[in-house]
């Protein structure tokens, strides 16, 4: 049986000139699941040539003396120069002059690895090896044949101090659905030793989030969770990472050189021991062992900003403990930000996502060694792949003089995506389009040895296999429309949201609430059904009452919307005495500053500004009087800023008697998670179905 892989070395300089001092030599030897490039500005790593695997353990199973001593081996190194579009150029073969120590005994090693297991090891109960390594083949060919044809069993049930869970499996013969079973701490998860120890001294005890999150998230179920928010992102972020970490140390001695197979007290996954008896049985033809992905990366964690990746990265750094970071002084030079830029009246939301380096555009390739983590490794040598949504997608897409490349993507099996709903403050056809890209059929081999790769790899069928792992502050059509498109896990999926109040009671004033809903017959028209009702029910009112319209604020979430109801202030036979300022996330700060000032001193009777705008600045606007929402925001902190929070400043400063402040909303049955969040879980069925349109609150 043939043994795929190349010796890899950390021996170069980082090429770009912030990387700073050159990396030092890797402590561990490693191979990778192929040798190839991404489309980062990572450094380059020379490879080397191994002698073959099987000779080295027939040698060692050898008779030997009883006393130990040390041996050096030498290796033939060869070096590979990369062009700027990540494709291998040219090769040249050097000797390594560095030398590996070895520890030979009389006890060899692959007896010790086939035949004893230890708490580290793989059994019946872990979920890597029933969903990956061992499924049952019946449920899962039946459950394969139910997705296919889009055949889903929901469940729901209330997960305890959590929110309500919506549970879909594969309809098959016989199947169950999936509860949530409790978990109270690391040791009732299958975990590596070595993450029990640093979870039992950083966290012994779950609590009751992480306790429902856990078995859904460790089970290797797609999950969609709606109610990230500052409180308890600290808890999400650990469990995501611990899990993502969790799962590469599943396959990370995959990518140790072949003498530590020798060490049998530290290497006892399952690609050790089927090295061990691919040496033990090199003359078995029919020994067939599959155990690999077509390529090495193995989670993939999609983030808005360099800050959150920081997070990531120290949250991933504190459960691994490693010894060395190389390359850490880069990666802090490049994505920490230290300095506090926001005034204290900012939302904390806001601080928590934007604070730090709040930068969009980057791509971050993790690499584990037995006692290293090293930062901005070649993608097709990374274990993990931290990316920004626009990061990822010009990597995938290429640059002028380079082919785009979605090969590193083929063997993901752990999709993170953290602050779902800042994503889509900035580009969801990014996120989707990485998704489309993933667990497609590699275009290269990349050195693979398709001998060792899983069947259903090779059956094309890993996207069944694919978990993904959403984070959201709250639901919206994209990210659900995503979600259930895109999550097809054979081990099924959940949804998890709460059950909403409603912010209309968190205003921390007396306001009059008007809910008009429109007619809209399909999601389709609904932007025209919109600025029909819009036009004709709202604005003759508005230009009627011009005298006593000053302080108007008129909110519209959708950018393409508020360009088409301004193109319409603007060319309205109607509305071409009507006065008004706008102010959307292309403003510049010169024309925001003016608006404002206009707005304010009343020489503007009306403001028009959208959700994007107010995400990524939060304007403290002053002057607001009246406000009219053409729809309702995603997120619902907005709403209360909006409303509780210009009103109130109105009514502080003066210029508006308590009490005296109005909101006109605009919602259609389409709005349905908006509203909900808005209005409150009990009230949202009626304002959709009911025959009346109107609907106040005080």
């Amino acid at each position: 049986m043939k043994f795929c892989g190349k010796l890899t070395r950390n021996r170069q300089e980082d090429r770009n000139s912030d990387s700073g001092s050159p990396s030092e030599q890797e402590e561990e030897d490693e191979i990778s699941e192929g040798d190839s490039s991404d489309e980062s500005d990572d450094d380059d790593e020379p490879t080397a040539r191994v002698k073959s695997y099987s000779a080295l353990m027939r040698s060692l199973s050898a008779d030997v003396p009883p006393q130990a001593k040390r041996r050096k081996i030498q290796h033939e190194s060869t070096t590979s120069i990369t062009s700027e579009n990540g494709v291998a150029a040219t090769t040249e073969t050097v000797q390594n002059d560095d030398v590996d120590e070895v520890e030979e005994g009389p006890e060899t090693a692959t007896e010790g690895v086939l035949e004893n297991d230890d708490e580290d090891g793989e059994d019946d109960e872990d979920p890597f090896g029933s969903h990956f390594a061992n499924p049952d083949e019946n449920v899962l060919g039946q459950r394969l044949k139910a997705i296919q044809k889009n055949q889903w069993t929901s469940h729901k049930v209330i997960l305890p101090g959590v929110g309500r869970a919506m549970l879909s499996m594969p309809q098959s013969e016989g199947s169950t659905m999936v509860t949530s079973k409790p978990v109270i701490g690391a040791d009732d998860l299958k975990l590596k030793q070595k993450l029990v120890a640093a979870m039992s001294k950083i966290r012994p005890k779950f609590n009751q989030l992480e306790q429902s999150l856990a078995s859904l998230i460790f089970g290797y179920q797609d999950t969609l969770f709606c109610e990230r928010n500052v409180k308890n992102a600290e808890s999400l972020r650990r469990l995501a990472c611990l899990h993502a970490v969790n799962h590469v140390f599943k396959y990370v001695r995959n990518f140790l050189h072949d003498v530590y197979v020798i060490d049998i007290s530290r290497t006892r996954d399952r690609v050790i021991k089927n090295n061990a008896r691919l040496a033990r049985e090199d003359a078995n033809d029919d020994l067939e062992l599959r155990d690999q992905g077509f390529t090495r990366p193995k989670v993939l964690m999609i983030l808005p900003t360099r800050d959150a990746c920081v997070k990531m990265v120290d949250m991933i750094a504190t459960l691994c403990e490693p010894e060395q970071q190389e390359n850490r002084k880069r990666f802090d030079d490049g994505f920490l930000d230290k300095e506090e830029k926001f005034s204290d009246d900012k939302a904390d939301d806001f601080r928590d996502l934007f604070g730090g380096n709040d930068d969009d555009m980057f791509r971050l390739g993790l690499k584990f060694t037995r006692r290293t983590i090293k930062y901005f490794s070649q993608f097709y040598n990374s274990d993990i792949i931290f990316a920004s949504p626009l990061g990822l997608r010009m990597a995938l897409e290429g640059k002028e003089d380079s082919k785009g490349d979605s090969d590193f993507l083929s063997s993901i099996e752990v999709v993170i995506v953290d602050h779902a709903d800042a994503l889509l403050m900035q580009n969801w056809e990014h996120v989707e389009y990485i998704f489309e890209h993933l667990n497609l059929q590699p275009k290269d081999a990349h050195g693979c040895d398709f001998s060792r790769v899983r069947s259903w790899y090779l059956d094309n069928n890993s996207k069944y296999f694919r978990q993904t792992i959403a984070l959201s502050s709250f639901n919206t059509p994209e990210i659900n429309t995503l979600f259930y498109n895109r999550s097809i896990n054979w081990s099924g999926k959940v949804k998890i949201s709460a059950s909403y109040q409603g912010t209309i009671q968190e205003l921390g004033i007396k306001v009059k609430q008007t809910f008009s809903r429109l007619e809209s017959p399909s999601f389709a028209t609904d932007p025209d059904s919109r600025f029909t009702y819009f036009t004709t029910a709202i604005v003759p009112a508005l230009l009627r009452q011009s005298k006593s319209s000053a302080g108007t604020l008129i909110f519209i979430p959708s950018y393409l919307d508020f360009v088409r109801v301004r193109n319409y202030f603007l060319t309205s036979n109607n509305a071409s005495t009507f006065s008004f300022g706008s102010i959307s996330e292309y403003t510049s700060v010169k024309d925001v500053a003016r608006a404002r000032s206009h707005f304010i001193n009343e020489r503007h009777a009306a403001l028009l500004y959208t959700e994007r705008a107010h995400h990524f600045r939060r304007y403290q606007l002053k002057g607001v009087k009246k406000i009219i929402m053409y729809g309702l925001p995603d997120n619902p902190i907005f709403y209360k800023e909006i409303v509780g929070g210009y009103l109130s400043r109105s009514v502080q400063d003066g210029s508006l008697e308590s009490g005296e402040g109005h909101v006109r909303v605009v919602f259609s049955k389409w709005d349905l998670l908006k509203l909900e969040r808005v209005a409150g879980s009990e009230r949202v069925g009626k304002m959709i179905k009911d025959k009346g349109d109107t609907f106040d609150f005080v």
